[in-house]
C-alpha cells in the first residue's frame, strides 16, 4: 500500500477535485465571460439566460434549474447576423447521463426518441429567441440549440447539459470515499493501528507507581 502524508493528501485531492469540474465547464456551449452566461453557437455568440417566472420571477438562471415548472430560455443574440438566420431549440432526456461530458457524437442519433420539447426554426430580426417549457419532472437534460450560416450552407450546433430539482451530487461522493481510504491508509502504514492495539492492551499505558 502507498503511504500518504497528510500534506501530500490535502494536494491530492485538491487536484482531483478541481481538474475534472475545470474539464467538465470547458465541454458544452454555455460558460461565464464577464460575469454573464453565454453560449457558443458556432461563431455566433448570445446572452444566455433561464427564468422561472412562476417560482422567482425575474432571478436569472445559468443552466440548471432549482423546480420542475415553466421554464423561460431567452438569448439574446450578439451577431447581428444570428438576426438573419434561423435559430432552433430542442431539449432531450439525458437518459444515458453523459452530464457535462456529452458531445453531438453521443446523442445526435437518438433526437427524436428522446425529446421532450422542441421549438422549430425561427428569424428573429430583433435579436431575442424566447422558448417556454414547463417541466413536468426533475432529472438530467440536455440543451441543443442550431443555427443556419448567413449562407445557409453550414449549419451550428450548441449542446449544454443541466439538471432541473435537486441537487446532483456527481462525483462528490467518490472524491469523500476516496478521502476516507486514503487517511485510512496513512493511519494504518503509519503504525496507528499497532498504537492502538498496544494502548488497548496496557502496553502503552503509563505504569501506576505506588
Amino acid at each position: 500500500m502507498i503511504l500518504f502524508s497528510p500534506a501530500r493528501l490535502t494536494l491530492l485531492l485538491v487536484f482531483l477535485a478541481v481538474g475534472p469540474w475545470q474539464n467538465a465547464h470547458a465541454h458544452g456551449g454555455v460558460f461565464l465571460e464577464d460575469d454573464l452566461c453565454v453560449i457558443q453557437i458556432g461563431f455566433y455568440k448570445a446572452h444566455f439566460t433561464i427564468y422561472q417566472p412562476q417560482i422567482s420571477r425575474h432571478e436569472e438562471l445559468c443552466e440548471d434549474i432549482p423546480h420542475a415548472d415553466e421554464s423561460v430560455f431567452v438569448l439574446e443574440y450578439l451577431h447581428n447576423s444570428l438576426r438573419e438566420v434561423p435559430v432552433e431549440f430542442r431539449i432531450i432526456k439525458d437518459v444515458n447521463n453523459y452530464g457535462r461530458f456529452v458531445n453531438w457524437n453521443d446523442i445526435k442519433e437518438d433526437l427524436p426518441r428522446n425529446t421532450v420539447f422542441y421549438q422549430p426554426p425561427q428569424v428573429q430580426q430583433d435579436g431575442v429567441f424566447l422558448a417556454s417549457h414547463k417541466f413536468t419532472e426533475e432529472g438530467n437534460f440536455i440543451g441543443i440549440v442550431t443555427a443556419k450560416s448567413p449562407t445557409g450552407r453550414n449549419t451550428y450546433t450548441a449542446i449544454f447539459p443541466f439538471r432541473v430539482g435537486g441537487a446532483d451530487w456527481g462525483v462528490i461522493p467518490w472524491f469523500i470515499g476516496l478521502a476516507a481510504f486514503l487517511q485510512l491508509n496513512y493511519w494504518l502504514m503509519s503504525g496507528g493501528y499497532a498504537r492502538m492495539r498496544r494502548f488497548l492492551n496496557g502496553t502503552n499505558r503509563p505504569h501506576r507507581i505506588d
